[in-house]
């Protein structure tokens, strides 16, 4: 691809394009970026128009998973409905769905050693995409007796903990970790097995 200097389209969108691709390929530190630049068309000065250096690149890119992320979420767990479990239960399949359809900003976002914490911006997009699951969480956990109830913040923390341990495990592509059952299911069970623990689920269900 021809260099067209800073004056290149959208290079901001570009050059985070280019970034998602070299992580799916390299992972997050497996690029400089004298390659971002080039994978997005530009020379390297350019990308100090928008970005201090690579971990720059990486954060944006973060952001703008924890958007698209926040937004699945969202749409997954609805208004609730038809029940809490369900809604529930809706939420875990949404972060498998979107660890695959997104693997590049999956990594950025969890995988990259960026903090949340390391723009305004940032923190406030994941705080949002995870309070669905926290709100899922503790409107579920209201089905339990209060003197049983643990904390919304660890209920979803151990159902974000099983999902990831799906999605590096078995929904990554990795050959060393092959299952015979699909993701899906070992989520799907893994979660009802977690919520019969907590008395959510009858024994036979």
């Amino acid at each position: 691809m021809a260099k067209q200097g800073y004056h290149h389209g959208n290079l901001r969108e570009a050059l985070i394009a280019g970034c998602l691709r070299l992580i799916e390929e390299k992972g997050p530190t497996g690029f400089s970026l004298s390659e971002a630049a080039r994978e997005a068309g530009v020379t390297p000065a350019a990308v100090y128009r928008h970005f201090e250096g690579r971990d720059d690149i990486i954060a944006a890119a973060a952001l703008q998973g924890y958007e698209i992320f926040g937004g699945l979420m969202s749409r997954a767990y609805g208004d609730g409905t038809p029940s809490a479990l369900a809604a529930f239960e809706a939420t875990g399949r949404a972060y498998l769905a979107f660890a695959r359809k997104y693997p590049g900003h999956y990594v950025a976002m969890f995988e990259s050693g960026i903090s949340i914490q390391r723009t305004p911006e940032l923190y406030a997009a994941a705080t949002q995409a995870m309070g669905v699951l926290e709100t899922a969480a503790e409107q579920l956990s209201l089905q339990i007796p209060p003197e049983k109830r643990p904390p919304p913040q660890m209920f979803s923390a151990h159902i974000w903990a099983m999902s990831h341990g799906v999605v590096e495990l078995f929904a990554r592509g990795n050959p060393g970790t092959k299952s015979p059952f699909p993701p899906e299911d070992l989520l799907e069970s893994g979660i009802g097995v977690y919520l019969r623990g907590l008395g959510l689920l009858p024994p036979d269900q």
